[in-house]
C-alpha cells in the first residue's frame, strides 16, 4: 500500500508531517511493506484559496491513502471522489505514523472535521480539525 504524507523537508521517514495537505512543499509517498519513499513536489501549492486540487498537487503518483495534519473541504472532497481514504496523522514523524497507521490508529477524516482555511493557526501542531 501506498501512503502519501505531506511534509516541509525530505528526511525520508524521519520527515515531520506538514499540518496542511495544500500547503505543503513536498509529499512523501511511502511504501509500506518496504518503507521505500518518493518525493513529490507538490504541482498546486500556490492555489487560490479553497482551490486547492489534490489530485493535480500529487501529479502522476498514485497512492492509496493519505495521512495529514489538516486538510480543507475542497481537497477532501476531491480525494474522497477520487476513491481516496484520507486518515487524520498524528503529530511527529512520517515513521510514527506509519506504526499507528499499521495498528489502524490513525481516524479517517469525514467533511465535517476539515480545516476552515490557510493562515488559521496551522502552525500550532495538528489543531485542525479546530
Amino acid at each position: 500500500m501506498k501512503v502519501c504524507f505531506p511534509v516541509a523537508q525530505n528526511h525520508g521517514l524521519e520527515s515531520q508531517v506538514f499540518n496542511h495537505f495544500g500547503s505543503a512543499p513536498l509529499f512523501l509517498v511511502v511504501e509500506t511493506d518496504s518503507r521505500k519513499v518518493a518525493e513529490v513536489v507538490n504541482r498546486d501549492q500556490q492555489h487560490r484559496h479553497g482551490a486547492c486540487r489534490p489530485l493535480r498537487a500529487l501529479g502522476e503518483h498514485a497512492v492509496d491513502a493519505i495521512a495529514v495534519g489538516g486538510i480543507g473541504a475542497g481537497a477532501l472532497s476531491g480525494l474522497m471522489q477520487a476513491g481516496l481514504k484520507v486518515y487524520q496523522a498524528k503529530a511527529g514523524t512520517i515513521a510514527a505514523n506509519l506504526e499507528s497507521f499499521a495498528r489502524e490508529e490513525l481516524p479517517e477524516l469525514t467533511l465535517q472535521q476539515v480545516c476552515g482555511g490557510h493562515g488559521e493557526g496551522h502552525g500550532h501542531g495538528h489543531g485542525c480539525p479546530h
